[in-house]
Formats: structure tokens, sequence, C-alpha cells
């Protein structure tokens, strides 16, 4: 087989790679034998590039040879016409095929002639000649080869890629030095301050960002998804006998609506890769006019806990999603026990005895008990259903080859464990690869979208669907959205939580969703991030403060303004101004005063940062020294130092001051924040939890992720001074403390004590970008 591909122009390792896929190797080798018996055994390598091409893109044998005869005649002799001849195969799938429409879409016996490329070339030319003579060779000559082209759709390209340069020298000449010295970059036009527009902020997708929104990426024939009904019209979906009479039973029970599906395990808690997955079912279901389930795969009861179940759904509301109905894999267990035995029947499935540690990777010894009879099987299969066999001691297995070449994976195996919906009505539960497409087509998913790494079992999905003769929904994959500087699976957030590294899934320092809610995340810049990274098929790997860039926009908007000091130092006022405190006015958003105000406190002794005192003057410090005034954000006046006061140590303890208005002292030359009479709060500062991008990769880490750890990660102050605008505040609520950065209530907050989580700060830290 392997010579038999390099033979047609396949390198060996393409060759080697295609081997690897039983499926597409079977295929090819059949499309080459049969072109080998129209064309004799040296095939050139235009015609088996055109073979592979086919092959790879169609899986029923029988289209296959009807589409290698027409390339074996040298009726079909472009990749253009193999295009169009494919996609009229799929949109055509019954019998008989019509083949005078089949040869007039893919141009078969259509000749061009040299003199109609001629005559095409010289028009299009004479259409842009002035442009032409203005610009000469730095025209874009693409135009006039795609104009060319549209109107004489089967010509070769080659062919009308030489006329075009042919009559370009004609008309121009040969290139001057000139013509072939770069042409300069165009300035970019800096735009005009004023005319600067803030990107509006997204919420769930629905108004446009820098790119386009969720919505717009997801809606209608953004995405090339089939519409509903035309399944036939995917690459690579297996048309059967039955699959129209299917499909239009499907139609009858949706009436063409778009139907999608959440479908998560319920044993860990969501994590920000999830929330891409929300958005892209929620998302493509909504914007196309359809609805999305939340589907548990509850099929593992060891590790599920209700706890799960309810965080998961939390947090898909939470990103502001409602699912059209929740649903559980375990709610279709009888069914999905009856497929099985239907399965066995047509002897599509066997009981085998091999332990997991022999069926494990890519290579496995095959099953001895693979053609055991189907009545042993059907019996051995009830045994296990009554527990007579132990764990590990059978499995139910499917027969056939997936596309990464794993051989019969496993339909269902023996656990005595209860199950939390089922109870013990079950000793045996299906898998993944088992459950997944026929819980979709019970629903009558339309699209069943699931990372990349599922593109594997592609086939499986198909297969099972058509092996069982049930409505066979199509599953399309897209990239996974991965963060640097954290972890996200399971198991390791338990060793974290295990270790006392975090205290909970819910910690704000971890990317799972609990942990952002908790830490200030507003869900809108969840959403619109997800926005950003885009609906990708490639792997997206991003670093934290993308993310935080869009927490920031979202709060700016949503978060009023209040003063906290996280370290304080006294002041007081030996010339305050009233005879009792003051009560000054504070914007809950200085930008835009019309959204209200509140009232803080301004008594003789007032609280400000250590920061902002400095007994020396520094060049380049703006804030309070003993010789320099500042200004205090909204109360109207200026301080200037009369007296330093230190303790024993000799550390800075108060400071006196005097006020004056500010409409009557000179402008100082900077306002700091500052408290009066407040809270006393316990605020957390958190940083990254990790010190290197990937703590997982062995290579940048080789003590492991637990060596990684970020020592300063978190910082607690237990007695920051906020002011008194926040008293009423409840968990999750949001503030921006002016001059610090955004901050979240948190649940661990009690009656006199509120905390607050650091969610992100004012700017980005140039050294985390």
């Amino acid at each position: 087989a392997l010579g038999l591909f390099t033979g047609i122009g396949l390198s060996e390792a393409k060759a080697r790679e295609t081997l690897r896929n039983a499926a597409l190797s079977a295929q090819l080798r059949r499309a080459v034998l049969q072109a080998r018996g129209a064309l004799g055994s040296d095939l050139d390598k235009a015609t088996g590039a055109l073979l592979y091409n086919a092959a790879a893109r169609l899986r029923d044998p029988g289209r296959l040879g009807f589409l290698v005869a027409y390339i074996g005649r040298g009726e079909i002799r472009t990749e253009l016409q193999l295009s169009a001849a494919v996609q009229y195969l799929r949109s055509h799938p019954l019998e008989p095929l019509d083949a005078a429409g089949f040869e007039q879409a893919c141009g078969v016996g259509v000749r061009v002639t040299p003199e109609q490329i001629e005559e095409a070339v010289e028009a299009v030319i004479s259409r842009h000649r002035e442009e032409l003579l203005a610009e000469r060779y730095r025209f874009n000559m693409g135009l006039l080869m795609g104009e060319a082209r549209s109107q004489l759709q089967w010509a070769d390209g080659k062919t009308v890629k030489n006329e075009v340069d042919l009559q370009v020298l004609h008309l121009l000449g040969p290139k001057t030095e000139a013509d072939l010295e770069k042409k300069p970059k165009a300035a970019k036009a800096r735009p005009v301050q004023a005319e600067k527009q803030k990107a509006p902020v997204v919420e769930n997708g629905e108004v446009g960002t820098e790119a386009k929104s969720l919505l717009e990426q997801l809606r209608g024939e953004a995405l090339k998804f089939h519409k509903p009904g035309e399944n036939y019209k995917t690459e690579g979906y297996v048309v059967t006998p039955n699959t129209m009479a299917l499909l239009k039973q499907h139609l009858a029970v949706t009436g063409g609506q778009v139907r999608t599906r959440f479908p998560p395990e319920p044993n860990g808690i969501l994590h920000i890769g999830h929330a891409k997955a929300i958005n892209f079912n929620f998302g493509y279901a909504k914007a196309n006019g359809g609805v999305c389930f939340l589907r548990y795969d509850d099929t593992n009861p060891e590790k599920e806990e209700e706890k799960y179940f309810t965080a998961i759904r939390e947090m898909v509301e939470w990103l502001g999603y409602q699912p059209y109905a929740v649903t559980h894999a375990s709610d279709y267990f009888d069914q999905l026990y009856t497929w099985a035995l239907e399965l066995i029947r047509r002897g599509q499935a066997y009981v085998c005895h091999q332990k997991v540690e022999e069926i494990k990777g890519h290579n496995p010894p095959p099953s001895p008990w693979r053609d055991r009879p189907v009545e042993e099987s059907l019996l051995l299969f009830e045994d296990m259903r009554k527990g007579k066999f132990g764990e590990g001691e059978a499995t139910l297995r499917m027969k056939l080859v997936m596309e990464d070449g794993k051989m019969d994976p496993v339909a269902y195996r023996v656990k005595f464990t209860p199950h939390h919906r089922t109870g013990d009505k079950w000793c045996i539960y299906p898998t993944y690869d088992y459950t997944h497409c026929l819980c979709d087509s019970i629903e009558h998913i339309t699209h069943s979208l699931c990372t990349k790494e599922f593109q594997a079992r592609r086939s499986s999905y198909f297969w099972l669907c058509n092996a069982l003769d049930v409505y066979c929904p199509v599953q399309w994959e897209y990239g996974r959205l991965n963060l640097l500087y954290t972890v996200v699976s399971k198991r390791k957030i338990i060793r974290l939580v295990e270790t006392g590294a975090v205290r909970d899934w819910d910690d704000p320092r971890l990317f799972t969703l609990t942990a952002l809610r908790r830490r200030g995340f507003p869900p809108e810049a969840i959403n619109n991030f997800c926005a950003r990274v885009g609906v990708t098929v490639a792997q997206a790997t991003m670093e934290p403060h993308l993310l935080e860039a869009c927490v920031r926009e979202v709060l700016n908007e949503q978060a009023p303004r209040a003063m906290a000091v996280l370290e304080p130092l006294k002041v007081t006022i030996t010339n305050f101004p009233a005879p009792e405190a003051l009560d000054v006015l504070v914007p809950n958003f200085p930008a835009d005063e019309s959204r209200g105000s509140h009232k803080v406190p301004f008594q003789p002794t007032v609280y400000i940062e250590e920061t902002d005192f400095r007994e020396e003057l520094d060049k380049g410090y703006k804030r309070l020294t003993p010789g320099q005034p500042v200004g205090l954000r909204h109360a109207g006046y200026i301080i200037a130092v009369q007296n330093v006061i230190k303790n024993a140590s000799g550390r800075v303890i108060e400071l006196e001051v005097t006020c004056t208005k500010s409409d009557v002292a000179e402008k100082p030359k900077a306002f700091i924040h500052w408290v009066s009479e407040p809270l006393v709060c316990e605020v957390r500062l958190y940083e990254r939890l990790f010190l290197h991008k990937n703590p997982e990769d062995p290579a940048e880490v080789p003590g492991g992720f637990l060596s990684d750890l970020n020592p300063d990660s978190l910082h607690v102050i237990d007695n920051a001074l906020v002011d008194r605008s926040v008293l009423a505040a409840r968990p999750f609520d949001k503030f921006q403390f002016e001059r610090l950065g955004y901050f979240s209530v948190d649940p661990d907050s009690r009656e006199g004590k509120l905390v607050f989580n650091r969610t992100v700060t004012l700017k980005e830290d140039p050294g985390k970008a």
C-alpha cells in the first residue's frame, strides 16, 4: 500500500500518515486501483492529487467510484472541477443520480479555447486600462485574473495567467527600474483625539466590539455550517439509504430550527475554556433563532456530585444564557440499553473480556472475542446488567476503527456504584463514545459543537447513528481556549486544594468560572473575551491580561466609585473650617455625573495612603511633602503639612496639616484620595498563582506545577479603611476604589466586617503584558 500511494505522487510521510487512517487508506486504495484500470499503472501526479482529494472528501464508496470514473476518462481534470463535483454529489444524495446535471455542474465536456481566453482577458484589461497605465506593474494583477476567471469558470488557471501576463507586457512594455522599486507604504493617518470613540461594551455578544461581536460571528452563513436538514452537504457525512427519510422525520420534529447542546460532565467546576463552549453553543443557537439544551453527561457515577450539577447551571445562567431544557444522559439509559442490544443483534458489538490495561494505547492487540456469536454476546451482556461480572471483567465494545486508529471503542462497562438519579437500577454504564451521539440524536440536535480533540471521534459518531438507523446529527469542531499562568484540569485543581495552595474551586486565583465570579469578573467581560478570541478552529492560548482588559472595559462602565485606603496614615486638620463634620458629595461616575452621587463625611481627622506622603521631595514626586501641598479629591480643599509626628522607631504615624479652599489656593500638582470616619474592612490582593507561563510543561517547570506556585499570589490587608458609601454592599457588588483598582465584595463578608477582593488594577501592569 505504501508503494501504491507514493506511486501517485504522495510523499512517503504523507503516504504513511494516510495508512494510519484505515477508512481513508481503504478509499484511496479503491480509487487508485480503479483509475489504474482505466489509465494504466503510471498515474501522473496531477491525477494522483485528484484521486487523493476525492477519497478524502467522499466517504460513500459508490459515489467515489462514480467520480473516479470521470477522473479516469479525463473528464474531470482540475481541482476546480473536482470541488464542484463533490459539492454536487453531497447536495444530491438520492439515487438515481442525474448524470447530465452532474456533468453540467462540474464542467464535463466544456472546452475553453485560447481565443475565448484571449478575448476575455482583453475585455478585462480594457476596463482597467487607465489604472494600469497610471500604476503600471504596481497594479493588483490578481484583480485581472479574478475577473477573467469569473467569465471563464472552467478555463485552466495557468493559461489565463499566461494570457494576462502577455497582454499586460504588450500594454506596458518591459519593467523599468522604477517598476522594480518597492512601493512605499502609505503613512497611516492618526485619528484626531476628538474623533476617537471608545468601543461599546458587549453584553452577551449582542453589541459590536473592536472586532465582530460573537453573534455576528455566529449568525447565518458566517461559519459555513449546514442548514438544518441539510446534514448530507457536510464533508465526511455518511449517507445511507435511510438518511433522507430520517432527515425528513427530523425536520418534522424541529420545524427546521437550529438545535445545539452544552454537555458538561458533572464531576468538576466549569473553567474559562468552558466559557467559550457555552458562548459557542448557546450563542450559535441564539444567533440563528434556535435553542440550546443543557445536558449533563452523567455516565460516571463514581465522580459525580450534586454540587457540580448546581454550580454548572448557575454558571450558564450567570453568563446570561437560559437553557431550552435541562436534560441528563441518564434520562435515556433505558433507550441506550435497548439500542445496545440492537447493536449486538446487528453484529456490530460484542462482549469482550480484555483488561483495561490491555486495550489502552493506540496499538492494542485485537480482541480474541471480536467474532463471538451474537447470541453469546446477548447473554453475556444481560449477565453484565445483572451484576454477574465484576468491574473490569467484561465490557461491550463496538466493531469499528476510529480515525486515530483506535479499534473497537468500549460502549458499556461494569460499575457497582449507585447513580445519583437512577439509584442502584444499573450496574453497567455507557461511555462517552457510545452515549454522546445517541443523546444528540434523541434530542434532534442539528449542530453538535465540540472542541478539536474530538475530531478523531467524528467517524465513530456517524458510524454509530448509521449502524442503528437513527437520525445522525453533524459534529463540528472548534479550537479550545486556554490561558497561560494557570491550570484547569480537575485533577490538578483538586491537588491544589488538597495541598492548601488554594482554598477551594472558587479561590479567586483560579480560572474556574466560580473563581472568576468571586474575584469580581463580570459575565459580560468573559463573554466579550470569548468574542474577541473568536470562533476559531485552531487552539487559542491567551495571556490573562487580555481577559483583564475586557474586565476593565466593563467595570469602568458598571462599577461606582468609592475611596479606600489600604495603608493608612492619619492626618489631622488643625484649622478644620467647621465645628462639626461636613458632607462631601462624590459622583458615582465622575465622567457622567448624571448617574448619581453619594455622600461621605469630611472631619478634622482623615486618612491617606502612606505612599502619598514623603518627608523629602524627590524629583518627579507630585504628592504630599512638607513643602508641597496636595488636593483632597472631591472635598474642595488643599492641605499643607505643618508637623510630622513619628513613633519611637522613627516611623511617621501622623501628619498635622492646615487646609485651604481650593478656589482660593494655587492649584496643586496632584489630588489624592482619602477617607474619614471609615469602615474597617479586609482587602485581598491577588497576583498570578504560578510563576511560569506553562506550569504544566516539564520543559518549563521540571519540578511539576506544584513547584511553580507564586509565594506572593495572595496578600491580605486586615485593616483597610473604606468610605462609608459601601456600608450596604452585598456579596459580588463591585466598586472602583479610586486610584487603586476594581474591587468586589467577597461572600466571606460578615456583619461589621466587609471583605473585598481586588478584581484587577486600574491599569495593566506593563511587566505582565
